[in-house]
Formats: structure tokens, sequence, C-alpha cells
């Protein structure tokens, strides 16, 4: 194997995948070509198959292997999967097929007119029509090739000297030393290696990176070790699993960094922080569907939810804390003279209570004028109110200076604020309670309106494959009506048929299995979304204890 940068395509990496000779008598295993064979069909986006000479009988029967494709790989795991329903599959997902003819000896002409490479090699793989076994096998193995492999190439390529001596150590020689005509015919097989080489992707459109390749290796050797077949769904699952879990943890740290970058402890509103909530948790959302497929039954999405959910009441609850603790700070230091006074008895004289009410009015004063206080502002005012109750009354009680009418009206005076008081916070704890509602109801859409995007982009691509499979399945049936098999070419009406109605059945069903898949998900993420908040419970009854 050799992997190089790409030299025209960024972020990509060329993979050359170098096989053994097939066809050594000296093997053990009779059946170990055909697993190098579809090892090598599962794992390229190029499938390149070299000969000597020529493009003749002898030529193809060697690629015998391509027959037996059916035997050495399934496309489904379905136990009622047979190999004529998995080479139908076979088109979606096998690479591009490319002959390259060494030691080139014969001119590019049929019937005396010049033909181009790939034009020799579609007239190779013409059927012939005739009874005879051999005739019929060879027929077998060019219907194999055509029906598999839809994009086929061909490349010519002469010696690439004719010094013998050079010949006999041509790996050695210095490339001013290949005969000009070879260096053309290979640049022009890099040049299109280059340019049409495309990104191996699996069914659905799932692209193989480096790290995927590697897991799909582990997975077929290890399946073929077991004496199994290959099975590209089993794979695709096995991959899935792995990606989506990585998927999911990506997804989780960058919500994790965006949100230590952004937050600045506390933050003066709830509505802020859920702002930043919901644009970290866009993000993440984003980077989880890029990075995860088949995610069929959205097992990965509502984890992500779930953990997202979490990593926010851990983000509120310490919010709540900060606020709290620089509240508490900032109250404590403004009413320490009022405390002391108290423990001083300062009050406990005529007049008493119009001082205390002076000093208090000073702190709340100062207080609300402070910047930075946070969500928790009016709580731990309220606590702070509710913990000076008892406090005041005796102050009123023992003023000499009022008459029992006027302490009565003060007391009154003093239970109204207190009460106000208590409406505004309760008033912000609604405020705040469906704001949290509302941001809950954002979250799951957003998770619908990335789903819906996924799910309407692995439709289009879906009706894109199927599509170029029909086209690919009614020339071959064009190519066998001009070659004269008129029954093969009727043969093959069902199975256009199927997927005619497949197609149309998809473009005009459009929405109903999208709205299932996301009403689906709606119920399970409300359900996340809305079970108990425990961080924040703790978080409230921590805050209670402050002033008690």
């Amino acid at each position: 194997m050799w992997c190089v940068p790409h030299p025209s395509k960024p972020s990509h990496t060329l993979v050359l995948l170098d096989t053994e000779g097939l066809g050594d008598v000296e093997k053990g295993d009779p059946k170990n070509d055909s697993w190098i064979f579809a090892l090598a069909v599962l794992l390229s986006s190029v499938f390149v198959y070299n000969s000597m000479s020529t493009i003749n009988h002898d030529a193809l029967e060697k690629l015998h292997y391509v027959t037996e494709l059916t035997e050495f790989i399934r496309a489904k795991s379905s136990p009622v999967s047979n190999g004529a329903e998995d080479s139908t599959e076979f088109v979606s997902f096998f690479p591009d097929f490319i002959w390259t003819v060494r030691d080139f000896t014969l001119e590019l002409k049929l019937n005396g007119r010049p033909i181009t490479e790939d034009e020799y090699l579609e007239n190779a793989l013409r059927l012939i029509p005739g009874v005879n076994p051999k005739l019929k096998n060879s027929n077998r193995l060019k219907e194999c090739i055509r029906h598999f492999f839809p994009k086929r190439k061909c490349f010519v390529f002469d010696r690439p000297t004719n010094d013998k001596e050079l010949l006999a150590h041509v790996e050695d020689i210095l490339e001013s030393q290949l005969d000009p005509k070879f260096r053309k015919q290979t640049d022009n097989f890099c040049s299109y290696i280059y340019t049409h080489a495309k990104t191996k992707t699996l069914r659905e459109g799932v692209k193989v990176t480096g790290n995927r390749l590697g897991t799909l290796v582990v997975t077929y050797v290890d399946t073929i070790n077991k004496g199994s077949v290959p099975c590209l769904e089993n794979a695709v699952t096995t991959l899935a699993q792995l990606e989506n879990s990585a998927a999911v943890q990506k997804a989780a740290d960058h919500y994790s960094e965006q949100m230590a970058q952004r937050v600045r402890f506390p933050t003066d509103t709830l509505q802020e922080l859920l702002h930043l909530h919901a644009a970290c948790e866009r993000e993440a959302t984003e980077i989880f569907m890029e990075h995860s497929f088949k995610d069929d039954q959205r097992e990965f999405q509502k984890k992500l939810m779930e953990i997202l959910k979490n990593k926010k009441e851990s983000i509120l609850l310490q919010n709540e804390e900060a606020s709290a603790k620089y509240c508490q700070d900032r109250l404590e230091q403004l009413s320490t003279d009022l405390m002391e006074s108290i423990s001083a008895g300062t009050f406990s004289v005529s007049g008493g209570h119009k001082l205390y009410r002076k000093e208090k009015d000073r702190i709340e004063r100062h207080y609300w004028q402070m910047p930075g206080k946070g969500v928790k502002a009016k709580e731990v005012f309220q606590k702070f109110i509710e913990s000076q109750v008892t406090i005041e009354k005796s102050i009123l009680q023992t003023d000499r200076a009022l008459t029992q009418s006027e302490k009565a009206l003060a007391e009154e005076q003093a239970m109204k604020e207190a009460a106000e008081k208590e409406q505004a916070w309760l008033r912000q704890k609604n405020q705040e309670q469906q704001q949290q509602i509302e941001a809950q109801h954002r979250s799951i859409q957003e998770n619908i309106v990335q789903l819906r995007e996924k799910l309407e982009t692995e439709r289009e691509d879906f009706l894109r494959d199927q599509t170029r499979i029909l086209e690919h399945k009614m020339k071959i049936q064009e190519d066998f009506l001009n070659e004269g098999f008129k029954k093969k070419s009727e043969e093959m009406e069902a199975e256009i048929n199927h997927l005619r109605n497949l197609i149309e059945t998809t473009e005009k069903e459009k929405t109903p299995w999208i709205s299932q898949a996301l009403d689906h998900l709606a119920t399970e993420a409300s359900a996340i979304l809305s079970a108990p908040a425990k961080l924040v419970d703790k978080g409230l009854r921590w805050l209670g204890s402050l002033f008690k």
C-alpha cells in the first residue's frame, strides 16, 4: 500500500493498493485469488486490472474471478438475500474498471478503421452468439464485467524500452531511458487517475476516509478468516457505530469548547445564556450531521441531544452559582455596617426604625446600581429581605418614637414591600421557566430542521444512484438487443421496471417516510429535554441555605 497526498485534490489522499499476482498454481488455497480479487473490488474506487499483449480469449479467461463475485461478496445481510439480488446492488458501490494492456503488440484498428483504446475494450467485451460451452462461458464473463462495472476504461502500453539489457533492470533505469511513447502513455494514464478517480464511497454516499478504510480492511479480513462472506451492509453498520460515536464526541467537544470561550459567568440574563447555548448547539448538531451516517433509529442524535442538555444544565447551574456567590459577597459587603449596628443595638433607641430603614434603603439602592449581578440578583436579595423581617419587627416594636398605629402602619408597609419584591422574583422565575420551555422547543426544531435537510439529501443521493443504475441497465438491455440477444434483453425488462417503479415511488412519496422520522425524533426529543433537571434542583437547594 502506498499513500500519498493527491496531486490535484486538496484534503485527499491517493491510496494505491497493489495485490499479489493472480493465477499462481503453487498457492495452497484455491480460493486465495478469489478472495484477493473480492477484497480489491470492495476496497477500491478504481480497479486496475493489467494483462499482457492483447485482450483475447485467454486474457478474459484469467479474469474469471468476476463471475464468482456473487459467491464472495454480499451486499445485504438479509438471510433471504441471494446472489442475483446482490449482483443488482453491486453497481451502486463497485469501483470503476480500468483494463491496462502492457507490451501491446497490435494496431488499434477494427475492420480497417482506427479505434480508441476504450472501443478496443468494448469490442472485446461484445457477446458472440453461439451454443458452444466455451463461448457461453466467455459470454457469461463478459456479461459480468458489463453488469458489475458500468464505467470502464482501457489503456494500452508499448514496451518500456526495446533495449533488452535495460528491460532486464527496468525498475532501476532512469525515466529518460524509457521509450518516449511509453512515457507519454504512462503520463496519460496517471493524468486520468488524478482527474477522474473518485473518492471511494459506500452505499448511501458514505465517503471512505483513512480511518474508515482501516476499519473496512479489518472487518472484511476478519470475516474472511472466520470462513464467512464479506457483507457490505454489515461492514457499513460496524463502521457507522464507530463513526457515529466519534461524531457525537466531536460535536459534544465542540459545544464545550465554544461555550467555554463565549460564556462569561455570570450572564446578565438567562436569555443571554440560552442564546449562546442555542448557537453552540446548532454548530454541534451540524458537526454531528456532517460526520454521522446510517443513524436510522436516531440513536446517536438522541444521545447527542441528551449530552448537550446535560452540559447546558451544568452550565446553567454554574451561571446561577456564580451569580448567587457574587450577589451574596456584595450584599455582605454592603450590609456590614447594618449588621454591626444591629449587633451593637444602634437601632434599639427612639427613632431607631427610621435609621434602620434609611440604612436598609441605602443597601438596596447601591445593590441594584451594582453591575454584573446575573440571574440570581432578585432571588439573593429576596433571601436577604426575608432574613431581615424578624429583625425589623423587633426594631419596630422597641421604637418609642412611634405610636402603636404608626408601628402597625410601618409593619404593614414593610410586609407590602416584601410581598412586592417576592412577586417580582416569582415573575422572574416564571419568565425564566417560559424561556427554558421556548429554548427546548427551539432545540427540538433545530434538530428537526437539520435532520430534514440530511434526510432529503440522502433521498436525492438515493434517487441519483438508482437513476444511474437504471440508465446502466437500459444500456445493457440495448446492447443485448443490438448484439442479437433478444431473449436476454427481454429478461431484463422486469428488473428495469422494478427500478422505474422504485424511482417513481420515491419521487412521489417524497415526504411520508421523512415526516415519520421527524415526528419520531420530535417525540423522543421532547422526552429527553423534558427530563427532570437534577443539577438545577441541587443548585436551588444550595441557594436556599445562603442566608440561614
